[in-house]
């Protein structure tokens, strides 16, 4: 029987594990030695917190960041052909989700290996859940552009999709960037728009409000830094 390909989501910060996941993540990673990981050094942390009795030598860790071999990253699931299962690890909340490891679960079905997602803190739907906006129809977009204008134009034509399609618009930013960015929201959406900010989700500093436009204009979070979520519904 072939490996298979778990999806084991992290913490979204310096919390301990099992306090925002179930027992069966700390299970599988007590079962699985053969990992591909973002960062090496922060998911042995990860893994040594969740299972401290885990023998670290015996653990194989593949490498998935942007300076990662296309033609070597398609050799990581080879190891289940043998039987051997593989952990696909995400650096925060879970994985292939705004992650990387998308293209390795796309490979995995490309070669017929089981893909088994496990449950975790998804900041994406938790900030949607705490929002109060459109739950039955939204869409994440990630990043938006740097440039001031362009970022503009696409947060106007966010808005406009929200309106025409009654549907929350999520995205996120570089935590060092979030003042630029809520500076350009104030200052790109219309008054009665409704901007969600959700920030730290599951950590002790938790931040999620929803205001309008006209609203936040009055108000002033501390962003800095600090990992966070953007919703919009006009």
């Amino acid at each position: 029987m072939k490996g298979k390909l778990y999806l084991i989501p992290t913490t979204l910060g310096e919390n301990e594990p099992l306090e925002v996941m179930p027992y069966s993540v700390r299970k599988m990673v007590e079962l699985i030695d053969h990992y591909i990981v973002e960062n090496e050094k922060t998911a042995r942390r990860f893994i040594k917190k969740i299972t401290p009795k885990k023998s670290q030598p015996s653990l194989v860790m593949m490498k998935l960041d942007k300076y990662a071999d296309e033609m070597e990253t398609r050799t990581y699931l080879d190891v289940c052909e043998q039987g051997i299962s593989v952990g696909l690890l995400s650096e925060a909340g879970v994985p292939a989700v705004a992650d990387p490891g998308a293209t390795i679960v796309k490979l995995a079905h490309e070669k017929g290996i089981q893909v088994v997602p496990l449950v975790g803190p998804s900041s994406i739907l938790m900030a949607l859940m705490a929002s109060g906006m459109n739950g039955q129809s939204f869409a994440f977009n990630g990043y938006l552009p740097i440039d001031k204008a362009d970022r503009k134009k696409a947060i106007k034509e966010l808005e406009r999709l929200s309106k025409e399609k009654n549907q929350s618009q999520i995205f996120i930013e570089t935590p060092y960037r979030n003042e630029k960015m809520f500076s350009d929201l104030k200052a790109a959406l219309t008054p009665q728009t409704r901007l969600c900010i959700a920030v730290d989700i599951t950590l002790p500093e938790e931040y999620i409000k929803t205001y309008t436009i006209a609203e936040w204009k009055q108000q002033q979070p501390d962003l800095h830094k600090r990992p966070a979520i953007f919703i919009i519904q006009k």
